[in-house]
């Protein structure tokens, strides 16, 4: 065999170890959003006056800022099952949803009156989130570190934090469906500390767990 066509094979090797890798991931990510789906209805369930909230800006955003971080930290992850992947545009993508949710916030200060700023922030159920989003979190978290096992990441505890983001933002999203506290205050704070726990959990996590 010459040397261009083992190069040529190697190259197609490595591509369809990617596509192999692309589709197990993708499978965790469906398997863990099952899990999530089911803990999230044994525990919480849809608030009772979703079909009216849902006419709402503030309840629907807390979706587009939590699905925002889904996709991009999904497209991070996958980056760091592979050895020596770039991860400058993937990282730097991660800046959208905090972009989104800052918007928001800049709208809510400017049209909600100061007196009520605090009020907003601390909610009704800020125990509550911090509870049930790592609780609905921690099943797709072990399914993520276990598929991500299957890939060859040379930074496990970063790739166990991006499986702890993106099962971290999955149960948010979830969780918004039970939140009745809609503002981007208490978003920013309380669904980003609950998220943080979650990220945190899989950084340690997959410093054990995704050594070679």
């Amino acid at each position: 065999m010459e040397t261009k066509d083992l190069i040529k094979a190697i190259s197609c090797d490595a591509a369809a170890a990617r596509r192999s890798f692309g589709t197990l991931l993708l499978a965790a990510f469906v398997v863990a959003s099952v899990i999530a789906a089911i803990v999230f209805s044994i525990v919480a369930g849809p608030r009772a006056d979703f079909a009216a909230a849902a006419e709402t800006w503030r309840f629907l955003l807390k979706f587009v800022v939590t699905l925002a971080l889904v996709g991009t930290t999904a497209a991070l992850a996958l980056s760091l099952a592979r050895p020596g992947a770039r991860l400058g545009m993937r990282l730097g993508l991660l800046a959208v949803a905090p972009t989104i949710l800052l918007g928001a916030i800049l709208v809510e200060l400017t049209t909600i009156p100061s007196a009520e700023w605090a009020t907003r922030l601390v909610g009704t159920n800020a125990r509550i989130c911090l509870t049930l989003i790592p609780l609905i979190g921690l099943g797709p978290l072990a399914v993520l570190l276990t598929a991500m096992r299957q890939g060859a990441p040379t930074r496990p505890s970063l790739a166990g934090a991006a499986c702890g983001l993106l099962a971290g933002g999955l149960a948010a999203t979830l969780y918004a469906a039970h939140c009745f506290d809609d503002s981007p205050f208490f978003v920013a704070t309380w669904y980003t500390l609950a998220i943080a726990i979650l990220t945190a959990v899989g950084a340690i996590a997959g410093r054990y767990a995704l050594r070679w």
